[in-house]
C-alpha cells in the first residue's frame, strides 16, 4: 500500500518506498519523482538486494531460485530510455547515496564529466574523476577519497581501457556501473570511439552487482546493439513514453539556409540554439547573426575552443535570456539550460535519434519549445541516397512527410502512437485559413514556372536578388541577400531537377520541368 510521506508543509510525496523519497528530498530538494524514475531506482536497489541474497546461497539454491524466477537472469542489467530532460541523472545519483559502495558512471565527454562533478559537489555527492593524462599522485588522491567515502566515480571509456586502473578499481567495491548516453556505444563504438566496444570487457572485469545503461533516444537497431555489447544481449528494457509533448516540430524549406536563420532569429523566441554541421559553419553563422542584429547577439561553440573559452561561453549562454548560440553537436549531451525556447538545425542530424537528442535541448523547464529543421533541395538529394529503411533515411521522411512529423520521429524509435501536441503540418490542418508562405527556392521555382523560357540564369538571379532584398527590408530593415545566395538557389533547383536550361529553340532560357513539381 502506498503511503504519503510528509516532509514539510509544502512537500507531500507519494512513494512506494519512503527511503527513495526522503533521499531525493534531503539531498537534492526534489519533492516529486516521476514514476519512471521511481521504477528505475527501485530496480537498481532491488537488484542489489537480490545480489546480496544469492551471495549467501549455495550454488544449488541459486539454481533452484532462478528456475522459479525465470526473469532473474537479467535482474540488475537494464537499459533505460528516458526522454531528454526527464531527470535520468537522479536515477543513478539517488542509488549512489543508498548503496554501500561507489557507483561508476561512464560519460562520453570530458566536458560533461567536469560539469557533472561540479554539480555533484555543489550538492551532497562526493565524487572523483579519472581521465587521461592524470599523474600517479592525482590517481592516488582519488583512491584515497574513495576510501574516505566518495560515492561517485566519473570516467570515460578510453581511460577505463587502462589495465592498471581497472585492477585498482576492482578493489574499491563498485556496486553499480551506469553508462550515460549509452546510444554512443552504437553510434561511436564502430567508428572513432572503439573504447565503447570494450565496455563489455570492463563490466566483466569489475563484475558489479548492477549495471544500467541510460539514453534518451534509441531505435530498435541501436537498442539491440547496445544490449549485445554491454549485456551479451540479455537486458531488461525500461522505456518511458518517448514523446516530449512540449517540443513542437517545424521544418523550414530554404536553399539559402543562413538567410533563413536570420529570419528565424528575428521572429522566434530566445534563448535559441542553432546547431551547425561544422566548426566553420558555427563561426560563420554567429558572425552573420551579429552583423545583422548587433555584436554580442550570438556566440559560437565547438570542440576546437580552449577550455577557458568554452567555460566563458557556457556561462554566458546559461545566464542569457535572449542569446543565440551557434554550436556543433559538441554542445549537447548533458546541457542543463532549462529555458531554451527554440532549437534550430542549420543541417539535418545524421539520424532521427540524434535529431531528437539535440532538439530535446529545448523546453527542459516544461514550457513549449520549437524545434526547427532547415531543409534544402540539396538535403533531399543527399539523404535520398540512403536505403529507405535506414536510420538516416528517417530524416528525409521527417522533413518531407505530409502527415505528422512527431509520429515519424516516434516511429523511428519504435515508440508509441501519439496524438500530436504540435507540429507545423498538424497545426496547419487545424488552422486551414492560414495563408501559405513560400520558401526562397519555391518562390524561384514558381517564378520560372509562370514564365517559362523567359529568364536566363542571369535574368532570374537579378529578379530574385531584388525580390529577396525587398522581403528582407520589410522584415529586417536591411538588405541581407548577396548574388551568391541567389546563384546557390538556382544551382540547387537545377541539381534536383526542378528546373533546367533549354538548349533548343529557347536556348539558355530556364524552364520548370514536369518531373518535379511543388504539387507532388
Amino acid at each position: 500500500m502506498e503511503e504519503v510521506l510528509k516532509i514539510d508543509e509544502d512537500a507531500e510525496i507519494l512513494y512506494a518506498d519512503n527511503l527513495i523519497g526522503r533521499t531525493a528530498y534531503e539531498n537534492f530538494g526534489i519533492k516529486y519523482l516521476f514514476p519512471w524514475q521511481q521504477m528505475v531506482i527501485s530496480n537498481i536497489l532491488e537488484a542489489y538486494e537480490y545480489h546480496k541474497m544469492i551471495c549467501k546461497m549455495t550454488a544449488q539454491q541459486v539454481l533452484e531460485f532462478n528456475k522459479e524466477n525465470t526473469d532473474s537472469f537479467c535482474l540488475g542489467r537494464q537499459i533505460v530510455l528516458l526522454p531528454t530532460g526527464a531527470g535520468k541523472s537522479l536515477c543513478f545519483q539517488i542509488p549512489a547515496l543508498l548503496l554501500d559502495g561507489p557507483t561508476l558512471i561512464v560519460y562520453p565527454l570530458l566536458a560533461l564529466m567536469t560539469d557533472q562533478q561540479r554539480r555533484m559537489e555543489e550538492g551532497s555527492l562526493r565524487s572523483v574523476t579519472f581521465r587521461g593524462g592524470q599523474t600517479l599522485e592525482e590517481r592516488r588522491v582519488n583512491f584515497e577519497k574513495l576510501k574516505n567515502g566518495a560515492k561517485i566515480i566519473l570516467a570515460n571509456p578510453e581511460v577505463l581501457a587502462c589495465e592498471d586502473l581497472l585492477e585498482e578499481l576492482k578493489t574499491v567495491g563498485i556496486k553499480h556501473i551506469a553508462i550515460d548516453e549509452a546510444h554512443c556505444v552504437s553510434e561511436w563504438g564502430d567508428s572513432f570511439r572503439p573504447g565503447y566496444l570494450q565496455l563489455g570487457k570492463v563490466i566483466e572485469k569489475i563484475n558489479p552487482p548492477v549495471i544500467t545503461a541510460f539514453t534518451a533516444t534509441a531505435s530498435p537497431e541501436v537498442l539491440s546493439r547496445v544490449s549485445q555489447i554491454l549485456f551479451n544481449g540479455e537486458a531488461h528494457v525500461v522505456r518511458s513514453e518517448s514523446d516530449r509533448k512540449n517540443i513542437h516540430y517545424f521544418v523550414k524549406k530554404a536553399a539559402a539556409k543562413k538567410k533563413e536563420i536570420l529570419y528565424l532569429v528575428k521572429n522566434e523566441l530566445h534563448p535559441m540554439i542553432v546547431f551547425c554541421g561544422t566548426r566553420t559553419k558555427a563561426e560563420d553563422m554567429a558572425r552573420e547573426i551579429n552583423a545583422c542584429f548587433g555584436k554580442g547577439t550570438a556566440k559560437f561553440y565547438h570542440a576546437g575552443l580552449e577550455k577557458s573559452e568554452k567555460d566563458f561561453i557556457e556561462k554566458w549562454f546559461y545566464e542569457s535570456k535572449d542569446g543565440v548560440l551557434c554550436a556543433t553537436c559538441a554542445y549537447g549531451m548533458g546541457v542543463d539550460k532549462k529555458d531554451i525556447k527554440t532549437v534550430v538545425h542549420l543541417e539535418p542530424s545524421a539520424t532521427a535519434e540524434a535529431y531528437i537528442q539535440e532538439a530535446g535541448r529545448g523546453g527542459r523547464d516544461g514550457s513549449v519549445a520549437k524545434a526547427i529543421l532547415v531543409w534544402s533541395p540539396e538535403d533531399s538529394v543527399n539523404f535520398g541516397k540512403y536505403d529507405s529503411n535506414s536510420r538516416q533515411a528517417a530524416m528525409k521522411k521527417f522533413a518531407e512527410t505530409k502527415d505528422c512529423r512527431r509520429q515519424v520521429l516516434l516511429d523511428a524509435l519504435g515508440a508509441e502512437q501519439a496524438v500530436c501536441s504540435g507540429c507545423d503540418l498538424c497545426n496547419s490542418r487545424n488552422s486551414p485559413e492560414k495563408k501559405k508562405s513560400y520558401s526562397d527556392w519555391e518562390s524561384a521555382y514558381r517564378l520560372i514556372k509562370r514564365h517559362p523560357h523567359f529568364y536566363t540564369e542571369q535574368d532570374i538571379e537579378m529578379k530574385l536578388f531584388e525580390n529577396m532584398n525587398k522581403k528582407s527590408r520589410a522584415i529586417l530593415h536591411k538588405n541581407i541577400w548577396e548574388h551568391g545566395d541567389v546563384q546557390n538557389i538556382i544551382a540547387q533547383l537545377k541539381e534536383t531537377g526542378f528546373v533546367r536550361i533549354d538548349n533548343g529553340l529557347w536556348k539558355n532560357r530556364l524552364v520548370a520541368t514536369g518531373e518535379n513539381t511543388l504539387e507532388k
